[in-house]
């Protein structure tokens, strides 16, 4: 497996990073772990979770991803193999804040859900737009200071927000945001491209993006309003992808999948992976079956003329 760069953090990732999201929420406990272990043993090790996971579930009050995980880590003995990433700022009773007070305290927890010592990439889940960058920033320089916390990364942030964060680490020589965790794949260009890439590539910043295969739409599965029905948990969030643009991404997915002999979703993820920009793309996965399905994507090789197909259909 060829790891790259996390930023300047000193980690180093392959180029697939397992989201868990699911975790708890529609996929249980044995198999989560199933996918761990074949995550792993294929050579992966880069493993996104947030303590916020999953407290939209009635009953549920967040952290059950995180449970799930590092009861994994104490039965497998995989803790050295693997890069741990969890969030911050997302409203765990109080709203989204990212106080140092509420940071310390969240760490805590994460960190004995998780069962570890340390948290490699601790990341700004949402912002809160009003807490000074100068205290977000000095919580982290001490869970760094005590060896709780490797590196920080950033999500949800503004641009502004974003580089003035960047701009208190160098004036007070504070932790500065390794990565970014924006939202980005074939559909969701605009923001990213417009606003982020260049701060990220000015700044050597690692980008893991999230929701890499839009909600499952560029799977390919999902083409009209009644396929989105069927799938409860992502129904309404698939339903903007339904749309003239959304069908001719599909479209030259098609194409291009049937040439490389692979997948929609392979083929997605792969188009990720090619951008100079993007770190590794985020997925996630219900089975092992379909984590074995989107662990093929980093062995594709696009040629100009796939990226040039997709480049023109989703711009």
């Amino acid at each position: 497996m060829n790891n790259r760069p996390l930023g300047r953090s000193g980690l180093s990732i392959a180029p697939l990073v397992l989201g868990t999201n699911v975790f708890g929420w529609n996929v249980d406990e044995k198999t989560s772990h199933a996918i761990l272990d074949a995550f792993v043993d294929a050579g992966f090790n880069a493993i996104d979770t947030a303590n916020s996971y999953s407290r939209w579930l009635p009953g549920h009050s967040g952290g059950e991803s995180e449970t799930i995980i590092g009861n994994w880590l104490k039965r497998s003995g995989k803790r050295g193999e693997v890069v741990i990433a969890t969030k911050v700022g997302s409203d765990m009773g109080e709203g989204n804040t990212i106080r140092k007070d509420a940071i310390l305290r969240e760490a805590e927890a994460s960190l004995r859900r998780l069962q570890t010592d340390r948290i490699d990439l601790y990341q700004t889940h949402f912002d809160d737009d009003v807490t000074p960058v100068e205290e977000t920033l000095g919580a982290y320089a001490q869970l760094i200071a005590q060896g709780k916390v490797r590196a920080i990364g950033a999500s949800n942030v503004t641009p502004e927000r974003l580089t003035a964060s960047l701009a208190a680490s160098t004036k007070h020589g504070l932790p500065r945001y390794e990565s970014l965790q924006p939202l980005y794949n074939l559909y969701n260009r605009k923001e990213f491209e417009s606003e982020y890439e260049a701060i990220c590539q000015r700044e050597q910043i690692g980008v893991i993006s999230y929701y890499g295969l839009a909600a499952g739409f560029l799977t390919g599965k999902y083409r009209s309003v009644e396929d989105t029905n069927a799938n409860k948990a992502r129904g309404e969030r698939l339903k903007r992808y339904i749309n003239p643009r959304g069908f001719k991404i599909l479209n030259a997915l098609d194409e291009v999948a049937e040439r490389h002999g692979a997948t929609n979703a392979q083929i997605a993820l792969a188009w990720l992976i090619a951008r100079p920009s993007i770190t590794a793309p985020i997925a996630s996965a219900t089975s092992v079956t379909q984590l074995d399905e989107i662990m093929k994507a980093p062995g594709i090789k696009l040629g100009a003329d796939d990226i040039a197909a997709l480049d023109k259909a989703s711009r």
